[in-house]
């Protein structure tokens, strides 16, 4: 019997190899002849960067960028065995890292073209990077400058990086964009598919967060499309449009347009490309998957139901272990998962059961009590 265990991690308690590896201990404790292979699992959002390094035998980086208002902020992203850099975008412009009340006309994302341009000298080409959590909302002009790209107004002035240099934007030069950035591919973890621009744009559904008031989002939603003109025409392409280019506040839009060899793509679809999870899945009989808490919203567009079409795809059967599990799960099952259970075992407190020893303990007693079970089935066949 092979399994192959690809768990989110337990936000607050284990990561996904933790929970992995706890799962793995439990099947061998019920079956011990069974092939068992573990793999990281993330969405592409907070965890993907801790998860593709524990899980495939990557190194971390540090690196002293300019956050999101413009304080020196301590960024850290993986490298893999691969030379593939893997970041988190908040890691360097995230909405945690702004003290206080978002400033949306101050913010930037200079940070992330510094993080980006530390992987490139470092002899990364190619890079996956997850942009949820951004605390800016300026086009992703500051990441084009970062990475060289200068923007003037029209007395030739170069503008700084920040959203109120939008509208006046007339002229860009590309002479100082390093050369390497050619060579590299991008595969950017984008799970919205709203365009810049409009009444669906980043402005109006994203900017309250990041501190837009709502009499400011015609105004700024009039500058970003000015800014969207500029770059366009220099561009002689359209990017305002291409779904997920409102996403990070425009982010989405300056890596269309900055930057050669881009996908934007669903997290998990490229977390499960990485980790080469339909490899694994060829010969595999059964695939373990799982998160914090399995509920309704676990079927749009979350890990676990990512894995069941996966394992679906390979004629797997497939199981979920989760935190807790909520009435409306039960929308799971027409989603691929065979069967799910909750791996607390008796009444208790959060903090108990978010204890990382407690909760290894009941991912593995779990995994043996279903693992015994299909032994048993396996032997009435």
């Amino acid at each position: 019997m092979k399994v192959v265990v690809a768990i989110d991690s337990f936000k607050g308690s284990m990561t996904s190899m933790q929970a992995g590896m706890a799962c793995k201990e439990g099947i061998l404790a019920a079956i011990p002849k069974a092939d068992v292979v573990v793999r990281p699992l993330a969405d592409g959002g907070e965890g993907t960067v801790t998860a593709l390094v524990e899980g495939m035998n990557g190194t971390y980086e540090h690196v002293d960028v300019t956050g999101p208002m413009g304080q020196k902020v301590h960024a850290t992203y993986g490298v893999l065995e691969d030379d593939t850099a893997v970041m988190e975008m908040a890691e360097a412009s995230g909405i945690t890292l702004v003290e206080g009340k978002p400033d949306p006309w101050k913010a930037t994302s200079l940070g992330v073209g510094e993080m980006i341009l530390d992987a490139v000298h470092k002899g990364c080409r190619n890079f996956i990077i997850g942009i949820g959590g951004s605390a800016t909302t300026e086009g992703g002009i500051g990441m084009l400058m970062a990475l060289g790209y200068e923007f003037y107004d029209e007395d030739d002035n170069i503008l700084p990086p920040v959203f109120g240099s939008l509208a006046r934007v007339r002229k860009i030069k590309a002479d100082k964009v390093p050369a390497e950035l050619k060579q590299c591919h991008f595969k950017i973890a984008c799970d919205v598919t709203n365009p810049l621009c409009t009444e669906q744009g980043c402005v109006y559904i994203f900017g309250k967060q990041k501190g837009v008031q709502e009499h400011e989002k015609a105004q700024m939603d009039k500058m970003m499309r000015q800014y969207a003109d500029c770059v366009e025409e220099y561009a002689g392409k359209r990017f305002s449009e291409t779904p997920g280019a409102g996403a990070a506040g425009g982010l989405g839009f300056a890596f269309l347009f900055g930057l050669e060899n881009v996908e934007l793509k669903s997290g998990i679809d490229i977390v499960l490309n990485a980790i080469q999870l339909d490899k694994e899945l060829k010969n595999a009989d059964i695939v373990v998957t799982g998160e914090g808490r399995l509920d309704g919203q676990s079927t749009m567009g979350k890990v676990p139901v990512g894995v069941a079409k996966a394992g679906r795809k390979n004629g797997c059967k497939v199981i979920a272990l989760a935190g807790s599990v909520t009435d409306d799960a039960v929308a799971c099952n027409k989603e691929g998962i065979d069967a799910f259970f909750p791996i607390i075992r008796g009444a208790t407190t959060l903090n108990e059961a978010m204890d990382i020893k407690n909760a290894q303990k009941n991912m593995k007693n779990t995994a043996e009590q279903v693992f015994r079970l299909i032994d048993i089935s396996s032997l009435m066949e």
